[in-house]
């Protein structure tokens, strides 16, 4: 029998249009031979929109915005809670939700959340590693918990930034000096990041940070390699090969992730054996550090010295042509076709496991 496999997609975020390419590319790589698809499409008012099952190949991005269809409330994914209380699983409309949602509103627990209460398996992570994961500083607190080097950082709330500016500025001056990155703390996808080589240029992007969250982390500024690992698993996580990001412009940001590909990809990177060996001890402990499942891409630095930094993970990397986690799996020798099949069945295996947790006394 096929598995019917339900999309979410689009979403009420920045990375609504990331959202849908990873849609896309998801939708091309699937089975239909193993695979019901079926799409719902989250607009960005967050409106939820239910969609025909997919049979075939899917030309842009724009097929999968709907501006018609069965409008439907998220609860709608299940039916287990309002029909004859027997096997949640066989009462559930589908087998398996993959949430293919980037940013809030989607990879920070909410919907992860939901799903739990409707008792459906969903792929990647569950409610508390995907909140940490989205939250760059609840993150780099939590490993430095479990005593994994990183950069130095600092950070802020947008009404203590506003009552005091010029404290914000030097603080950041003190403790971390030029150059150092300004982020949105709840964003990903290079969204609202700065490099600032000076104070005006720090003004500037607290303004812009804080259009995209009401809270920005700081990060010192290092000279380094950039390097990926993808990990994939629940309880005993594997590692892909590493790969090198090597930006043609000044760092890795939006315009050059997913809209010219202006920048290089090096798989597998050139890298030591022991730096390697370091690399994938510290991805995994991050990944256990945050109770992560399915699959995270762990981002790295790494100094002319070898010393490894762990700079974030991403509980939801993308996947459209110019991502790096499908990339990195593929030179492990794992298709993408076959990626996308390990994460539900991860998904289903977390699932059956939560099943076997006693509820009662």
């Amino acid at each position: 029998m096929k598995t019917k496999l339900c999309l979410l997609y689009g979403g009420k975020s920045a990375e609504h249009q990331v959202s849908l390419q990873t849609a896309k590319a998801v939708i091309q790589a699937l089975d239909h031979e193993k695979f019901d698809i079926n799409p719902i499409y989250i607009n960005t008012e967050g409106k939820w929109i239910k969609g025909e099952a997919i049979t075939g190949p899917i030309e842009s991005v724009k097929a999968l915005e709907f501006s018609t269809g069965e409008m439907i409330a998220p609860n709608a994914l299940s039916t287990s809670l309002v029909s004859a209380p027997s096997d949640s699983e066989a009462n559930s409309g589908y087998d398996v939700i993959f949430p293919l949602l980037h940013g809030p509103n989607g990879e920070d627990g909410t919907v992860q959340g939901m799903l739990e209460l409707l008792n459906l398996p969903y792929v990647g992570n569950g409610v508390l590693a995907s909140a940490a994961g989205m939250d760059k500083v609840i993150m780099k607190n939590l490993f430095a918990q479990a005593g994994l080097e990183q950069v130095k950082y600092v950070w802020f709330i947008r009404n203590n930034w506003e009552s005091n500016h010029e404290a914000a500025y030097e603080k950041v001056e003190k403790e971390l000096g030029y150059p150092c990155f300004v982020k949105p703390a709840n964003l990903g996808s290079s969204v609202g990041i700065s490099k600032c080589m000076n104070r005006n240029e720090l003004e500037t992007a607290f303004e812009e940070a804080f259009q995209f969250d009401r809270k920005v982390i700081v990060e010192e500024g290092i000279i380094a390699r950039e390097i990926e690992i993808g990990v994939l698993g629940n309880d005993d996580p594997e590692c892909s090969v590493a790969g090198e990001i090597v930006p043609k412009k000044d760092f890795y940001d939006y315009k050059a992730k997913y809209e010219d590909g202006n920048t290089a990809l090096i798989i597998p990177a050139e890298i030591s054996s022991d730096t390697y060996r370091e690399l994938t001890k510290t991805a995994i402990q991050a990944f256990k550090a945050l109770d992560c499942s399915g699959l995270v891409r762990a981002d790295f630095f790494v100094t002319s010295e070898g010393k490894v930094l762990i700079n974030e993970v991403n509980t939801m990397p993308g996947f459209t042509p110019f991502s790096m986690f499908p990339l990195l799996w593929k030179h492990s020798g794992v298709e993408y076709p076959a990626l996308i099949e390990r994460l539900v069945e991860l998904a289903q295996e977390r699932h059956k496991d939560k099943q076997n947790i006693k509820h009662t006394f």
